[in-house]
């Protein structure tokens, strides 16, 4: 299916000279998009989740009329409890971040819940509780294994292509994998920032695990893209390095899309059928994929040529 589509996309005029020559507008949409991601975590920042910032979490079930969110707030008011967020989930869910609460606050706050609507029974889905000390240990150990597979993709690109010097050197490969990848990352921080700010969206330990998944992912299609390019310079293939690079997109256009395409359903799924637990952890990822996809094939073969200084000509 790859392979026709791109075929049918050729004989529109789209194929992988054409990639290179409308540049500029993939590069234009690009930055677009990562300037409105760098806004988006500017004006509403990020809703960290209790993993990080320590708390509780508590998920109630009600059999029948869900209270509304000031009532919730209203019932707890009187037990000096600090509720961060009230999120309904479902039809019948609600989702309470709060406080780091004790055994004895935690039965006085399902207390309440149920005394304030007596005619429904609250069934408690699940509690979770996180002190400050474990919340900052898991932000500084988050920061520390984002940098070290930032450092680590860096040096294995420029590792991988030091033989190649010319038109560009295994530093500027590098730096062209670490840019693109920049770009996957920013975009779906922006989207959560946004969807934060809007529908309680909060970076929690699956929202990072699929942050992390996107920078394998994304890394990964990229290098497999650059493989090819260096394998065609070093056969010396193409007239010139934008010919190289056009002929690399034609012939792993099919296996990045169709890999692209088939995990994206995967996940796709999950978004569905996962529930509202897992919906933040697969949106995240579907973002991400989605941006990962569109650098490796429509920016950073560009961003290469361009900067090879070779035009796409």
């Amino acid at each position: 299916m790859p392979a026709l589509l791109w075929k049918r996309c050729a004989g529109f005029g789209v194929n992988a000279m054409n990639i290179l020559r409308l540049g500029k507008i993939f590069l234009a949409l690009s930055v677009v998009l990562v300037g409105a991601s760098i806004v988006s975590l500017a004006w509403f920042g990020l809703e960290l989740g209790i993993e990080f910032t320590g708390g509780s979490l508590l998920e109630v079930r009600y059999s029948q009329d869900r209270p509304s969110n000031a009532q919730i707030q209203e019932w707890l008011a009187p037990l000096g409890v600090q509720v961060s967020s009230v999120q309904p989930v479902g039809a019948n869910n609600v989702l309470l971040r709060m406080q780091d609460l004790p055994e004895e606050k935690h039965q006085e706050v399902l207390s309440a819940l149920e005394q304030g609507r007596p005619q429904a029974v609250v069934d408690e889905q699940r509690f979770e509780s996180i002190g400050p000390v474990i919340g900052r240990e898991l932000t500084e150990k988050s920061l520390t294994l984002t940098l070290v597979s930032l450092l680590a993709i860096t040096l294995y690109v420029t590792f991988a292509f030091r033989k190649v010097r010319k038109p560009a050197r295994s530093w500027q490969w590098s730096l062209v994998a670490l840019l693109a990848l920049v770009h996957d990352v920013v975009i779906p921080l922006g989207t959560v920032a946004f969807l934060g700010h809007f529908q309680g969206m909060q970076i929690t330990i699956p929202v990072m695990v699929a942050l992390l998944t996107i920078v394998g992912y994304s890394i990964n299609d990229t290098v497999v893209i650059f493989d090819r390019i260096r394998e065609n310079l070093l056969k010396k293939t193409g007239d010139s390095f934008a010919h190289t690079v056009a002929k690399s997109l034609r012939q792993t256009f099919s296996r990045s899309f169709n890999t692209s395409f088939t995990t994206l359903l995967a996940v796709v799924a999950i978004y569905f059928f996962g529930g509202a637990t897992l919906q933040p952890f697969a949106l995240t990822l579907i973002v991400g994929m989605v941006a990962g996809t569109w650098s490796s094939l429509f920016l950073a073969p560009v961003i290469l040529v361009k900067w090879a200084g070779k035009g796409a000509s």
